[in-house]
């Protein structure tokens, strides 16, 4: 019997050594690297990075830039309006939609000329709309995307991102800047544009994404993507996608070639649909501090977690709740509203020791069904050994 007993130790130790519960995934770290000097990738609900990589170092962004021209001009501007074309738009080198001295164009045009396109003349035409001169626009750009974006690395010096040694951003920065834009439905829209007919004085054709992965949608969920280059930038992208409740961007910074920048964008976005997923707190709902104090959520609250990953929330005295992961990574912190009327916070804490009952009853389960599973594994094993004994 002693030699049956070791056996069916050893046996029940194997079984909970490569039980697959024991297996924390969340808890290995991903080493995968990405060839650009700079990398993020952001789930945009929730704001959280998942992955970066020197991701706020300042570097020249390139015409990944215009993503903030466009959002600017669009949520300042009037769509509508008609912008005429000066001669230094006329005559701005690197890419354009061949604006002409003197033409009369949309803004709404000019801004898909912008992204789609690319066209440098076009942000110059834009910039001068708004505030007389490049330089004008550029200290206006700076503070809106300070002040209402919330970015601090950044410092643009014209609206395109022809190379100035001045006009540099970060990977993070950018993925803000991006972040920020989706949220408005026209800037979607012109983001994720594949072709667009233009009938312009000086061109008169049909412009086309330049950003690969947009214009083929060989990836899935691809919502929209900018990409830029020059000499001192190297080959910059922003690319941003959607699946189920994850909406991402990422960013690349000075990579050497076209095809690796699109190579480390499609790893970022794997990384983060692969290995993440959201959860939401929705309005209205109740929490309790270690003192009693009812507070509610005002607003739907997204935080983005690894997949299978359990999560501690708690809140403060003062109404902070902070969430956080389970190698102790903050993932969302966000102030709560106290109820302080005695009706409101009797309901309340109905609701939170009805939910808390609920979350009893069904932990008070599992114990039975482990139970049950190891007095089944037991028998099974000592049944076995007894027959490998017998013969």
């Amino acid at each position: 019997m002693k030699k049956i007993y070791g056996q069916l130790t050893i046996f029940l130790l194997a079984i909970a050594y490569f039980h697959p519960t024991l297996i924390h995934a969340a808890n290995l770290k991903d080493e995968r690297m990405v060839t650009s000097e700079s990398a993020v990738v952001m789930e945009m609900n929730s704001g959280q990075i998942l992955y970066e990589k020197n991701s706020q170092e300042r570097l020249p962004p390139a015409s990944i830039t215009k993503i903030a021209t466009a959002i600017y001009a669009i949520e300042k501007g009037n769509l509508e309006d008609y912008v005429t074309t000066s001669e230094n738009a006329r005559n701005v080198d690197g890419t354009r939609v061949y604006l002409e001295i003197d033409e009369e164009v949309p803004l709404e045009k000019l801004i898909q000329g912008l992204l789609i396109n690319s066209g440098n003349d076009a942000g110059v035409a834009i910039a001068e709309h708004f505030s007389g001169s490049v330089e004008a626009f550029a200290e206006e750009l700076n503070d809106f995307l300070l002040e209402e974006v919330g970015v601090e690395n950044t410092q643009f010096k014209n609206p395109h991102g022809l190379y100035d040694p001045m006009h540099v951003t970060t990977a993070e920065d950018m993925a803000k800047i991006t972040q920020y834009a989706m949220k408005n439905d026209t800037f979607k829209e012109f983001f994720n544009t594949i072709n667009l007919n233009w009938d312009g004085e000086g061109w008169d054709t049909t412009l086309i994404n330049h950003h690969i992965l947009v214009r083929d949608q060989s990836y899935e969920g691809i919502t929209g993507g900018k990409n830029g280059f020059v000499d001192e930038s190297g080959f910059t992208l922003v690319t941003t996608a959607t699946r189920g409740s994850l909406s991402l961007v990422a960013v690349t910074l000075n990579t050497p070639y076209a095809n690796l920048a699109y190579q480390d964008a499609i790893t970022l976005l794997d990384y983060g649909f692969t290995q993440f997923e959201n959860e939401t707190i929705f309005a209205n709902e109740p929490f309790q501090s270690q003192k009693e104090k009812t507070f509610i959520t005002t607003t739907d609250i997204a935080y983005t977690k690894r997949v299978g990953e359990e999560v501690h929330q708690q809140v403060s005295e003062n109404g902070k709740l902070t969430i956080v992961g389970e190698d102790d990574r903050l993932l969302q912190s966000i102030q709560l509203e106290e109820v302080k009327t005695k009706e409101e916070e009797k309901q309340l804490k109905d609701q939170i020791i009805y939910a808390e009952e609920d979350d009893d009853h069904e932990g008070n389960l599992l114990p039975y069904f482990i139970l049950g599973a190891i007095i089944f594994t037991i028998l099974m094993a000592l049944l076995f050994l007894m027959q490998v004994k017998k013969t």
